[in-house]
């Protein structure tokens, strides 16, 4: 149903509301009953009093059967209705002058759609098309996993939308096997569930100094989820690479036109057979015991523990073994660190996720009482699991207390109780580290894309 808005005004010799007949004949007219047989549904209504004004937002089919309803209120003055969007939909739209975004609903999601449920869900939404949105410190407490609606999101270009029962992932290329498979197929082949931790590259971006171009992530581009699937490594057994093969190369159904680039291209990663092999590399159809959802991903996505979640591709249609590196946009050009070097640049390729800690409670700001106090907070390394915590609370650090079991793929949360003497401000500091001997850095170093900042958590509170 379309959207509008109406303005009813009339003269305040004829207001009908000073007519108790024709009142409540107005009043009947917006009844749920008889609005539903109009084919109409009045989201709000408002009266400006005083100025003979009233203004409705309504859905409908078309503006002709809302102007058909809209006659009795014609006959008492007069009436105009606007075409209209959501705030979401305009943002997501490009502005209140640009055009609805067109495109196939089948093929993909409706992109306000999409961005009025992050809204909806408490996402601290980055942009609105394609939907990036992180979430918030405090959604961070609590549960080992993240539940779906609050899972951080990370597009680079539209949502795509399936037929489950007419899906095929295509295997093919360097294989003895080529493989269609259907998602029933997947179902019933041996399944694994692990708990995993996903990271944005660009997660605390917004936190270097100089400023650095892409989205603007605070803290929140990292969540955890148990997902379902099919291990990769299944399914390259059943089509067999040949002796040539070196990458597995995934493509996604989202794509678009990137700057410098093609009118289109899809989004595409690879993985080096040996780690495409690695039994915990999955292909996921589940996220917390449910089917996945359509943001992360449905109905089928790759999830790639230990490594940042750019390799861990969603909407999965192909996997294709290739004898070449791939070099295409999302690996060739982007996610690589660039540091300057002396006279030179020095490139990396984004792996593995940094080793890091974060402080969930108390909040940046925060008022706490002098006396027995507790710091909570989660950490998570993609070289190894956590082997410690400290925290400093302005002087020497002090070594927290992990919380719960170790998951190799997962973050691990922690919590020191100590106290607080003396009143004033005081900044709270959670450093790292993991069984691999990484430790974060009190500054990470600036790097020309803003990806890896795992730079020491620093919190001020004030103690009263």
């Amino acid at each position: 149903m379309a959207l509008f808005v109406v303005r009813h005004q009339h003269d305040a010799e004829s207001c009908p509301a000073r007519d108790p007949f024709a009142g409540a004949s107005l009043l009947n007219h917006l009844s749920r009953p008889n609005v539903r047989q109009h084919g109409v549904r009045i989201q709000g209504e408002a009266v400006v009093r005083g100025e003979h004004t009233v203004y409705f937002i309504v859905e409908a089919d078309d503006e002709a059967r809302l102007t058909a309803f809209m006659q009795p209120f014609r006959q008492a003055g007069r009436v105009d209705v606007y075409p209209a969007s959501t705030c979401a939909g305009v943002v997501a739209n490009g502005g209140c002058a640009a055009p609805a975004a067109s495109g196939d609903p089948v093929s993909a999601v409706d992109p306000e759609t999409a961005c009025q449920q992050a809204l909806d869900d408490g996402l601290v939404v980055h942009r609105a098309h394609p939907l990036n949105g992180e979430t918030s410190i405090p959604a961070l407490l609590g549960g080992v996993v993240m539940p779906n609606a609050h899972f951080y999101v990370r597009n680079h270009f539209q949502i795509p939308s399936f037929d489950t029962e007419t899906f095929r992932l295509a295997v093919g290329g360097l294989v003895e096997r080529p493989l269609s498979v259907s998602l029933r197929d997947l179902h019933n082949m041996p399944s694994r569930t692990l708990m995993v931790t996903l990271e944005c590259a660009g997660n605390g971006r917004a936190l270097f100094d100089p400023p650095v171009e892409g989205e603007r992530w605070d803290l929140g581009a990292v969540s955890t989820a148990e997902w379902t699937g099919v291990p990769l490594k299944e399914l390259l057994d059943r089509a067999g690479p040949t002796p040539g093969a070196r990458e597995v190369l995934f493509r996604g159904a989202d794509r678009g036109a990137v700057e410098g680039g093609p009118a289109s291209i899809a989004f595409e990663r690879s993985l080096g057979l040996d780690d495409a092999r690695d039994a915990d590399v999955l292909l996921a159809y589940g996220m917390n015991g449910e089917a996945l959802p359509q943001q992360h991903g449905h109905p089928l996505r790759v999830i790639v523990p230990r490594w940042y979640a750019v390799a861990s591709v969603k909407w999965l249609t192909d996997i294709t073994l290739i004898d070449h590196r791939f070099t295409g946009h999302y690996q060739g050009t982007k996610y690589w660190y660039e540091w300057e070097r002396g006279e030179g640049r020095v490139r990396e390729p984004v792996t593995l996720q940094q080793v890091r800690a974060l402080v969930t409670e108390p909040g940046p700001d925060q008022e706490v009482r002098a006396g027995e106090f507790a710091i909570r907070g989660v950490a998570w390394s993609g070289a190894a699991p956590i082997a410690r915590v400290d925290v400093s609370l302005g002087g020497d650090w002090q070594a927290a207390r992990l919380v719960g079991e170790r998951h190799r793929h997962s973050w691990q949360w922690w919590e020191l109780i100590t106290r607080l003497e003396r009143p004033g401000p005081l900044v709270l500091q959670a450093r790292a580290t993991d069984m691999a001997g990484r430790t974060q850095p009190a500054q990470a170093e600036w790097n020309r894309l803003g990806y890896g900042n795992n730079t020491i958590h620093r919190v001020p509170i004030r103690v009263v």
